[in-house]
């Protein structure tokens, strides 16, 4: 299962958030990879910088040849065609795509690296707007390395 996280809060080339999104969508059912589910878009607060608005976000599962480098590659792409520039951490952006698994892969950036594909994607199971919308398309999903589940779960006091 390939797994893909869409976030939104900039207007840009490509039009409003809600609009960027949609867009994200029709690119990536096109070219090298076909979209197979798709979550319910919500809206969600920033997370890391609170100062500035509201996300739109997504979770979407696709099923592509390329390996994943090369669609990590795509994503940039795309992300860069939608207008985004990659100026603060966490900060505001027209589009972020986030590749958050690709069939239980594991990669672990080398050497120190801070950028370039890690697998599954680190933030996964720390972010509220990620496990809603991946549990929604995925509900048997389980984190390749902890094995825990997206679902999720209330704690009664």
């Amino acid at each position: 299962m390939i797994l893909i996280a869409l976030g939104s809060n900039l207007s840009g080339p490509w039009g409003s958030p809600r609009a960027t999104l949609a867009r994200a969508l029709r690119e990536l059912d096109r070219g090298p990879s076909r979209v197979v589910h798709v979550s319910t878009i919500i809206t969600t607060a920033p997370f890391g910088r609170v100062n500035q608005p509201d996300f739109v976000n997504a979770v979407v599962q696709i099923a592509t040849h390329l390996p994943p480098q090369a669609l990590l590659r795509h994503l940039h792409d795309l992300e860069k065609q939608a207008g985004r520039r990659r100026a603060l951490r966490w900060g505001p952006r027209t589009l972020d795509l986030d590749l958050l698994d690709y069939h239980g892969l594991v990669i672990r950036p080398r050497g120190g690296q801070l950028r370039g594909l890690e697998l599954p994607h680190p933030g996964i199971m720390a972010r509220a707007f990620v496990r809603g919308p991946l549990a929604e398309i995925a509900p048997r999903w389980r984190h390749p390395v902890s094995r825990r589940a997206a679902a999720l779960t209330i704690r009664k006091p």
